[in-house]
C-alpha cells in the first residue's frame, strides 16, 4: 500500500509527526513495535514538560499524545521495520515483520535509542533477577530493599530519586566525581537520607546466586580498590544507542550513530526525516522531542507538495 508519510516509532516525537501529517491531510503510516510512548513509559515523573507544574507521570503523558492522536485517521501498524530503503520512482520501501510491507513517499523517522549495556560480567546473566534499565517498570520488584543505579546524568538522578522513595537503600554510582543531571535532582538526592552517592568508581562486576543478584563489585579510579556493594538490584543508566539498523547506509550518521540531519529534520537522503531521540543532538527531551517532531512533519509535507507538483 503507498502512503504519503509512513512515521517510524510512536514516540512524543513519532506521535507529534503523524499528529501534524495527519491534521494536513497526508495520508499517514505510523509504525510502532510497542507501546505507543516510547522512553517515556520508563520515567516516572517528568517535572520540566510545560503546562505541568506539579509534574506528570510518564505512563499518563503517553496516554494523552495517544489518546490525542486517536481522534484522527492514522494508520496504525505493529511491529518492528526491518529495512528502509529508496525505490522506484522517488518512494521508499518500508520492509516489515512477518513479510509485510508498504510504500511511501516520505518517511519520518523516530525510533529513538535503547539503553546501553555496561557489558561486564554477570549483567547478561542476572537480567531480570537484579539487572534492570527501567526503575519505573521494576522499581516494586525491589520495595523494602537496597538497590544500585549507575550513571550520573539525568535519567540516572531521576530514577535513583524515585527508587530512594521505595526501597530501603540506594547507592548512586558514577564514574566522575561531578554529575551530568539538573543540579535539582542532584540537590533532592543528596538531601535523601537513604541514598549514597559513590563517585569515581566503576562497576566490574554484578554477583549473585540462583536466587538472583547479591552485589555489584566496583573500583575505585583514584586507587584501583575494590569495594563489594549488597545489592539485590542494579539500575544501569549509561547512555543511549540509536535504534538505527533499519536505515540505509548512505544515510549520514555521528560517530555515535545518531541520524545527522539539518534544522528542518531533514537526513542526507532527500523525502528521509529524522526526529526525537534518533537524531544527532545534545539535547534529548520530551519537549525536544515534540518540537522535532512537528518540524519533521512540516519540512516532509513541504516535500510532499514538490513531489506532487
Amino acid at each position: 500500500m503507498l502512503y504519503d508519510a509512513a512515521v517510524i516509532g510512536a514516540g512524543p516525537a513519532g506521535i507529534t509527526a503523524a499528529l501534524y501529517l495527519v491534521r494536513a491531510g497526508a495520508g499517514t503510516a505510523l509504525i510502532e513495535n510497542s507501546a505507543p510512548g516510547g522512553q517515556i513509559l520508563s520515567t516516572a515523573e517528568i517535572e520540566n514538560y510545560p503546562g505541568f507544574p506539579h509534574a506528570v507521570k510518564g505512563w499518563e503523558l503517553a496516554d494523552l499524545f495517544d489518546a490525542h492522536l486517536a481522534e484522527y485517521p492514522v494508520e496504525r501498524l505493529r511491529g518492528g521495520v526491518l529495512s528502509v530503503r529508496p525505490a522506484e520512482g522517488r518512494l521508499f520501501h518500508l520492509d516489515l515483520e512477518e513479510g509485510k510491507g508498504l510504500d511511501a513517499k516520505a518517511v519520518i523517522v523516530c525510533s529513538g535509542a535503547q539503553h546501553r549495556k555496561l557489558g561486564i560480567p554477570g549483567e547478561e546473566e542476572f537480567s531480570g533477577r537484579g539487572v534492570s534499565y527501567c526503575a519505573v517498570c521494576d522499581g516494586n520488584f525491589y520495595r523494602g530493599r537496597d538497590v544500585a543505579v549507575v550513571g550520573g546524568g539525568n535519567s540516572a538522578l531521576e530514577e535513583a530519586l524515585y527508587l530512594s522513595r521505595i526501597v530501603r537503600k540506594v547507592y548512586l554510582i558514577h564514574r566522575r566525581d561531578t554529575f551530568r543531571g539538573a543540579q535539582i535532582f542532584q540537590d533532592k538526592l543528596r538531601a535523601a537520607e537513604n541514598v549514597e552517592i559513590v563517585t569515581e568508581c566503576v562497576p566490574e562486576e554484578i554477583r549473585g546466586g540462583a536466587a538472583g543478584m547479591e552485589s555489584v563489585a566496583v573500583r575505585s579510579r583514584r586507587d584501583g580498590e575494590i569495594r563489594v556493594i549488597a545489592a539485590e538490584g542494579i539500575f544501569i543508566y549509561v547512555g543511549m544507542d540509536p535504534a538505527n539498523g533499519f536505515l540505509p547506509e548512505e544515510v549520514r550518521r555521528d560517530p555515535a550513530g545518531f541520524v545527522i540531519t539539518d534544522a528542518e529534520m531533514n537526513a542526507s537522503i532527500p523525502g528521509l526525516f529524522a526526529a526525537g531521540d534518533i537524531r544527532s543532538k545534545h539535547c534529548r527531551q520530551v519537549c525536544t522531542a515534540v518540537g522535532d517532531g512537528a518540524t519533521a512533519a512540516a519540512a516532509a509535507l513541504s516535500y510532499l507538495e514538490h513531489w506532487n507538483a
